[in-house]
């Protein structure tokens, strides 16, 4: 069965997360993704993060997280050899997909409008910070930067204390998604309309993206927003996360009809809240005509109650209420284990070098006909050296010379790294 991407190729010269995921999709989906890395490789391969304990010389679980499936091939593409075979490959390729700085680019060679005259039907697909225009385009960027300067860091936390970052990496992964939905339009464009473009977004659009509701809020009302910790700013009533007897959470979302307001009134032992008139309809629990005084006063109750039994006694009764919309909070531990992303194939198993087999993210879109599937695991930096550029016509003595370009480059590197981590100690 034919997977929708089929004959795709995607040459990706990028790092971290934001165009490694994106590329990731498109791999997911049948295309052959190849992944040009310097002498050093993508720096994500490195990127160990806070407590983790797997060997040194193995990847890193960021790395391993985005690149699955991918072939990789490890070039000095300042050499000459290293240059013509990054050109042999876009020959060949339908998409090139890079998060590298625009100056970058241009200084290799691979500015679009370079690329557009040597390969007028290739899609050139490119992701940065802040977005291609402005005065701070080329602004360095981490996922944070583009968190705060979108507004959604600033509204994240409790009224009292600091702003808060999301407890996860969304606004790069969130790029990603936009990214991999521009290079899927293009690709669909080319094939009615016969045009090759240019495909451009940022972590900064997505972080807008995902907070459309609460942005068009404030610009048609002018009213800003305070922190709300465990609710959301624009909702009043009960929509909020609450803590059990024994120390667990659950989030309260919404009841959606009579009957199960009074189960939850009985329930919670709140007999005047069954007939209070604040609270009959499903936009009356949401906030709606509700005073700040109002909402303090349920969500007082509301605590005091998921307080007053334990997370079984709760899951119990909830369970039983199918209008009512609600959910235990899951750690990323509890996500590993969960029934529902296991019978979705949500999750999938990986080899990784030194480590063995372990979980992370499989393909999480589902297609009846032509579906998409998980490729197999993380490339070794370089590992595809020698069939694709034997493929694309390097002689033997060539791909040696790639070899020992990329090595030494490497291992200057590396030397270089070293003396100057002595120098500081």
């Amino acid at each position: 069965m034919p997977e929708p991407l089929s004959g795709i190729t995607v040459v990706e010269m990028t790092i971290a997360i934001q165009g490694p995921a994106a590329a990731l999709y498109l791999r997911d989906m049948g295309a052959e993704v190849i992944k040009v890395e310097p002498p050093l490789g993508d720096g994500s391969r490195y990127m160990r993060g806070r407590g983790n304990e797997t060997p040194e010389e193995t990847m890193s679980p960021q790395h391993v997280a985005v690149n699955r499936g991918k072939r990789s091939i490890c070039l000095d593409i300042k050499s000459d050899l290293g240059s013509r075979a990054l050109f042999s490959l876009l020959e060949h390729a339908d998409v090139f997909l890079t998060n590298y700085r625009e100056a970058a680019l241009i200084n290799m060679g691979l500015g679009y409008e370079q690329i557009k005259e040597r390969y007028p039907n290739l899609i050139y697909a490119s992701v940065n910070g802040l977005g291609p225009k402005g005065p701070e385009a080329g602004k360095a960027m981490l996922d944070g930067v583009a968190c705060s300067r979108g507004g959604l860091a600033y509204h994240t936390g409790y009224p009292d204390r600091k702003p808060a970052l999301p407890g996860a990496i969304i606004i790069d992964t969130a790029g990603a998604m936009q990214l991999a939905l521009g290079v899927m339009t293009a690709i669909c464009a080319r094939e009615r309309h016969g045009t090759a473009q240019r495909v451009q977004t940022s972590a900064l659009g997505a972080s807008l993206w995902l907070q459309q509701w609460e942005i068009t809020h404030v610009a048609m009302t002018n009213a800003d927003q305070p922190r709300a910790g465990n609710y959301h700013p624009l909702l009043g009533g009960v929509y909020g996360i609450y803590e059990t007897k024994d120390g667990s959470w659950i989030i309260l979302a919404q009841v959606l009809d009579q009957e199960a307001w009074d189960a939850l009134c009985i329930f919670m032992e709140a007999w005047d809240l069954a007939i209070d008139p604040r609270f009959q309809t499903q936009g009356q629990r949401l906030g709606d005509g509700l005073s700040d005084e109002d909402t303090a006063e349920v969500r007082q109750l509301f605590e005091a109650a998921f307080m007053g039994k334990t997370t079984a006694q709760w899951k119990e009764f909830l369970n039983a209420q199918p209008e009512i919309v609600w959910e235990t909070l899951h750690s990323w531990q509890d996500v590993l284990e969960d029934e529902q992303n296991i019978a979705n194939d949500y999750l999938t198993t990986v080899n990784v070098p030194g480590i063995g087999k372990t979980k992370t993210v499989g393909n999480l879109i589902a297609l009846s006909e032509t579906p998409g599937s998980v490729k197999g695991n993380p490339p070794e930096l370089g590992e595809a050296n020698t069939e694709l550029l034997g493929e694309l016509g390097f002689n033997d003595a060539e791909l040696t010379e790639i070899e020992q370009v990329a090595t030494q480059q490497r291992e200057e590197t590396v030397a270089a790294l070293m003396a100057m981590r002595e120098a500081v100690e």
